[in-house]
């Protein structure tokens, strides 16, 4: 059985801090849907200290703003956002609209629709995301979507640059500074100056991902995508530093991003546990990644690979880093996460940040009912049928007749006896089944 080399905070702690967020959210959201721009400009004020003019940038201001990054930096950008596309026009590329005729007459299909509106939320109050722009803005363009609404927090009291040149070389047609439930709130309830969107995506902290929770149905939402989280496996091929700053680099996100380290081998566990009370006294971002640590993070001592993988499966951690005598054994038998980084030589920050694949990733056990943001999210797929002969509509209608009856719906029978009249020459008594030709009896 599974051991606990060192535990987290309590279930009964974490089920605490959640409901104390849900509560805030909802009273927030009231708040939005009763006053509006006055509630949003409120609450900026009152999180960001932030009340600009407008929120929504112009683009002179855009420009201005790309102005302050050095070439480089913008080179940077795009070199980012051009793997990210790469990987998610591939992905476009694979779905593909069918229509087959399924008997003589009978036309089925679907298509895959772009979502008209979306609204793209990059975080940006602690650190500015530059990355979570490619993955949500440019992975939306790539699907087609016609309007891209892009907000983010100000950084420091004033927009990121950086953050706004990715929006805007990803494909945002209007970017706004805002920030945390506000900035959520505004797009999917819609101000008198923000045009509401069908749909919501993008990662944050746990007030937007209840935020998100809360205006599902009212809008689409990618999935709950909240504090970072990450999983190593490993064994006693790698060492205590390498676990260590994998741990912690995903750590320092927030002070409560869950690390988990998963592992056959008691050295690896003791080394890792030294190597992270080392470099929490050199890692800038210590202050973050060390209560982070302290009250999410967990070692687990396995018996076997089968155990490590039953427990990671369980855990369904959002990132899992798997360095192993058995990586792609590890690809084959896994089944509930968000990503996996497969192989000493990866790591999750080349996924946060450049490699292509999204960023934007099930947590809090979401892993277990779907996959993280791509570009089939930004689409919906619609089918639709015809019938374009005489016969097809007449047998098929009597079919459907008797099937009707058979659940008690006269009205829908209807629907079929009418075209089995009309089409096929056939004198169904109304409200009745259609008779059973002689060769079907």
């Amino acid at each position: 059985m599974a051991q606990h080399f060192k535990t987290s905070k309590s279930a009964t702690d974490r089920a605490a801090d959640d409901a104390k967020v849900r509560t805030e959210v909802e009273e927030i959201l009231a708040d939005i849907e009763r006053r509006g721009d006055a509630a949003v400009r409120d609450l900026s004020a009152m999180f960001d200290s932030y009340s600009p003019e407008s929120f929504r940038l112009t683009l002179d201001q855009i420009e201005n703003l790309m102005g302050e990054l050095s070439q480089r930096q913008l080179a940077d950008i795009r070199f980012a956002q051009e793997q990210v596309r790469n990987f998610a026009q591939a992905q476009r590329d694979s779905l593909q609209d069918i229509e087959v005729e399924t008997m003589p007459g009978v036309i089925l299909g679907h298509r895959n629709i772009p979502v008209q509106s979306v609204g793209c939320y990059v975080p940006g109050g602690k650190f500015p995301m530059v990355a979570s722009a490619h993955m949500s803005v440019a992975t939306a363009s790539v699907a087609g979507v016609p309007r891209i609404v892009a907000c983010t927090p100000p950084f420091r009291g004033r927009p990121n640059a950086a953050v706004i040149a990715a929006m805007h070389l990803g494909g945002a047609h209007e970017i706004y500074v805002l920030g945390g439930i506000q900035a959520v709130g505004a797009m999917a309830i819609g101000t008198k100056t923000i045009t509401p969107v069908d749909m919501l995506v993008g990662p944050g902290n746990a007030y937007v991902a209840e935020a998100k929770r809360q205006l599902y149905g009212r809008v689409g939402i990618d999935l709950f995508a909240g504090p970072t989280e990450t999983m190593v496996i490993a064994d006693d091929t790698v060492d205590g530093e390498l676990v260590a700053t994998d741990l912690l680099g995903q750590a320092e996100h927030g002070y409560n991003s869950p690390a988990v380290l998963l592992t056959t081998s008691r050295k690896l566990a003791d080394d890792t546990l030294s190597e992270i009370d080392r470099l929490l006294t050199i890692l800038p971002t210590a202050e973050t990644a060390r209560v982070s640590w302290q009250d999410y993070g967990e070692i687990i001592l396995c018996k076997d690979h089968d155990e490590m993988l039953t427990c990671a499966n369980d855990i369904a951690s959002e990132h899992v880093q798997v360095m192993t005598d058995r990586d792609d054994w590890y690809l084959e038998n896994m089944h509930s996460y968000g990503a996996l980084f497969l192989g000493a030589r990866t790591n999750v920050a080349n996924g946060d940040k450049v490699i292509g694949t999204n960023h934007t990733l099930p947590t809090k056990k979401a892993g277990r009912y779907t996959g993280g943001l791509w570009v089939g999210k930004f689409l919906k797929t619609h089918s639709y049928q015809k019938i374009t002969t005489d016969a097809a509509a007449t047998l098929i209608g009597e079919y459907g007749s008797r099937l009707c009856m058979l659940e008690g719906f006269v009205g829908h029978a209807e629907q079929c006896n009418v075209r089995v009249r009309r089409y096929g020459g056939v004198n169904v008594p109304y409200g009745e089944g259609a008779p059973y030709r002689d060769d079907a009896d």
